[in-house]
Order: C-alpha cells, then structure tokens, then sequence
C-alpha cells in the first residue's frame, strides 16, 4: 500500500487623406487590429493575475456568514471558492519551452533524474506522471523535505484520484468534510471540468477555508514560471459557486 502524499498548494504571488473606401478598409484593420490587441492583452493579463485572496477572503466570509444566519444555518449548503490542480507531465518540461529542464535527482529516485522545474510542479501539486516507467509505476510523489518516490497512481486520502471528480479542501468546516460528496453550482466550474459533482477525498497544506480544489486530470503544464501550476489545456484560476452536500 503506498503512503498518502503530501500535497502543498502554494499561494502563486502572486504582455492623409484617403478616399473613402480604403479608409473604411483601413478602419476596419485598425479595429480588428486594436480588438486582437485587446483580447490578447487580456488573455495575457488573465495568464499573469494572482488570485486576489483578500478580497476572496472577504467575499468568502461575507455569503457564508449570511448562510449561517438563516433559521436552518448552513444546512449542508456553503459558498466555496473553487480552484483547480492537476497532476504534470514529465513530458512538457522541455528546454525548448522555456523550462529548466536540467536533470537532477532527489532522495528516493534511486539516481533517476528528471527536469528541475518538473521536480519542482511536483512538489506542488503532489504527483507527477514520468516519460519512462520505473518497475512499472508511471508516477512520482512528494512525499514531504526534500524526498520523492516512484508510484502507481496519484492518490489522496481518500483512494486514487478521479479526474473531474476527486477535490480537495484545507480541513473538515462542518459537514464539508473529508469523504463528503458535493454538488457545485457554477456555469464557470461546469463549462472548464464538465462536472458539477465532487468527492473530497485530497488535502492540501496552502488551501483555504471553504476552498475546494478541483482535480483536473494529467495534462502538460500550459507555460513556465507561475503557469507551470496550471494545465496547458485551461487558463482557469477560480470561481465561485454555491456547493451543496449531497452525500
């Protein structure tokens, strides 16, 4: 039986004159222009943004003191920040990406080496799927100082991790609780993992009261440097959502 992971989830701290129709062709470039520059500018700026936790905090706070003001209070009902990780893949971390892909080893890698900054997303987000197999387990853990370790699968506390199924929160808050399955409510939450529905069944260090990190799934990393923390698939960060507890 493997060991259960450690799993840190570290706070990120948190690019004349001309006659009328050229003129409308040239309108309409600079327009089109300008618009490209704008969405990428946006999409650069959404890339780069940190959570604003004080102002989630707050937030936080606020709509779950008025839930627990009701006559029924809370009755298995929170409003949660969700937030998304996700289990990398050696094979992203490459030079030609813009990663340290320096190979290096750590204690409990028996001298295989990896990419640093790989070493590093795992350390993170608690496993790592590897290119080549060692005695048949495609996986890496942190297990915690400076130590690593082969595994079968990426696994919480409460078992193997289920893509779009399996979250995880800081510690128990009333009935949102390890083992607990809730439903969320997020048009957001539901268009990025195609689920409404998760099991807490992962913990993690860094997280959050009324925080629930969402399991994405195997993925490359979508960049180096703080999006390394992110699946190259999505540029997701967080949402809101009304969670209920169902199970």
């Amino acid at each position: 039986m493997e060991a259960t992971t450690l799993r840190i989830r570290m706070e990120t701290t948190s690019h004349r004159n001309f006659n009328r129709r050229p003129n409308r062709i040239g309108l309409r470039r600079l327009t089109a222009a300008v618009a490209s520059f704008t969405i990428s500018a946006a999409a650069c700026s959404q890339l780069r943004a940190d959570i604003p936790w004080s102002e989630v905090v707050q937030r936080l706070a606020y709509e779950n003191e008025k839930l627990a003001r009701r006559p029924q209070g809370h009755n298995g009902e929170y409003f949660v920040v969700c937030t998304l990780y996700y289990t990398p893949k050696e094979s992203g971390f490459t030079f030609e990406r813009g990663f340290d892909a320096t190979p290096i080893t750590k204690p409990g890698l028996h001298g295989r080496t990896f990419p640093r900054d790989f070493l590093r997303s795992v350390k993170k987000e608690g496993f790592g799927r590897i290119v080549t197999p060692a005695n048949g387990r495609h996986y890496i853990r942190y297990n915690g100082g400076n130590s690593f370790a082969f595994a079968s699968h990426p696994t919480g506390g409460g078992g193997v991790l289920v893509d779009r199924y399996s979250a995880a929160i800081r510690s128990s808050q009333g009935s949102l609780r390890h083992g607990a399955i809730v439903e969320t409510s997020s048009p957001e939450v539901q268009k990025i993992f195609g689920s409404t529905r998760w099991k807490i069944m992962d913990t993690g260090g860094g997280l959050r009261r009324w925080q629930i990190d969402c399991y994405f799934g195997e993925d490359e990393p979508l960049g180096p440097g703080k999006l390394q923390g992110r699946p190259r698939a999505t540029t997701f960060e967080y949402a809101y959502a009304n969670a209920r507890i169902i199970m």
